[in-house]
């Protein structure tokens, strides 16, 4: 590494460095700091504000990028984790606390997805991504529901952790994968033809090829934490050239060439437990580590949560 690179970029590859993935800002930019565990990040570009979720404190903030000011968006929120946007930009939400998915209307009403599968509560959803075709897909680990510290106390109701869809048309929940430990990121490929999914306790993410009649095959690892021992998987994005960006706790965010290899990792001062790309050139890394909200512009050009083909904030200033 030379002596112009900042020391939180950290090269295991050189695809890193030649990809342009180190030539971004020099240091991390505090946005907010003075949340308890802070998760699930997502740009609303019509809004150019970043809402994220402070799940110990029950409250979901925002965060302005034209005035820098921080504010509650939403408190008594369900204990929430993970956020998206769905194809029409409508905020789509995992409530830990109470054990559903949901999405904000764009009149601020809240309308329930999901809360349960086969007559049982869901566990606590943890975080969702959106298909082309409308439908929702989400993780539920039992995070929510082992402590009253993230959610409720509870046992669970199906008694193991999964993944599901929601069928945008009829609203039926789908169970697609239960070979879990705790589920929890998970985002498509740019074709949508594979579904990357995070597993916490095992120390993976796995890959799932995605079938026509949207059911997957059996997963393969396609990375791991092994050899790494404080890195414990989290959420997951992709940028424009199909590199994976993992949020990997106490190791930072790492960086994942399509073929699998560890190329680089940013080292960040709390564990980080979500990122999202935001910003009007959606190159810019916002980072929801322990206590804080981080951000970082980059040399790369991240994907729309919604899917590599969707822009629906292409600026036309």
């Amino acid at each position: 590494m030379t002596g112009t690179r900042p020391e939180f970029y950290e090269v295991f590859d050189d695809r890193f460095v030649t990809g342009r993935c180190t030539y971004g800002d020099g240091r991390l930019e505090v946005l907010y700091s003075g949340c308890r565990w802070a998760e699930g990040p997502v740009y609303l570009p019509a809004w150019r504000q970043v809402v994220w979720s402070d799940i110990p404190n029950d409250r979901m903030l925002r965060w302005d990028e034209e005035t820098g000011a921080v504010g509650v968006f939403r408190r008594s929120a369900g204990h929430t984790n993970g956020n998206t946007l769905d194809r029409e930009g409508r905020l789509i939400t995992c409530e830990q606390g109470n054990r559903r998915v949901t999405r904000t209307e764009h009149d601020g009403t809240v309308t329930v997805l999901a809360d349960r599968w086969q007559g049982k509560r869901l566990n606590s959803p943890n975080d969702a991504t959106v298909k082309s075709d409308g439908s929702i897909w989400f993780s539920d680990p039992d995070f929510g529901i082992i402590s009253d510290y993230e959610g409720h106390r509870a046992d669970s109701e199906i008694g193991a952790n999964n993944v599901y869809r929601i069928d945008p048309r009829t609203g039926e929940v789908r169970l697609v994968a239960d070979c879990f430990a705790a589920p929890n990121g998970l985002v498509f490929s740019a074709d949508e033809r594979q579904l990357f999914v995070s597993d916490t306790r095992a120390g993976f993410v796995r890959v799932f090829d995605v079938r026509d009649d949207g059911t997957l095959s059996d997963g393969k690892v396609f990375a791991e934490a092994a050899g790494r021992p404080e890195a414990r998987f989290d959420n997951l994005r992709f940028d424009a050239d199909g590199r994976l960006w993992v949020a990997a706790m106490n190791d930072g965010v790492h960086c994942y060439d399509p073929d699998g290899t560890l190329i680089g990792r940013l080292d960040i001062p709390e564990a980080v437990a979500n990122i999202s790309w935001g910003g009007a050139k959606r190159n810019r890394l916002f980072i929801a580590a322990e206590t804080s909200l981080y951000s970082l512009v980059t040399s790369v050009t991240g994907t729309h949560p919604t899917g590599p083909g969707h822009r629906p904030w292409a600026s036309t200033r």
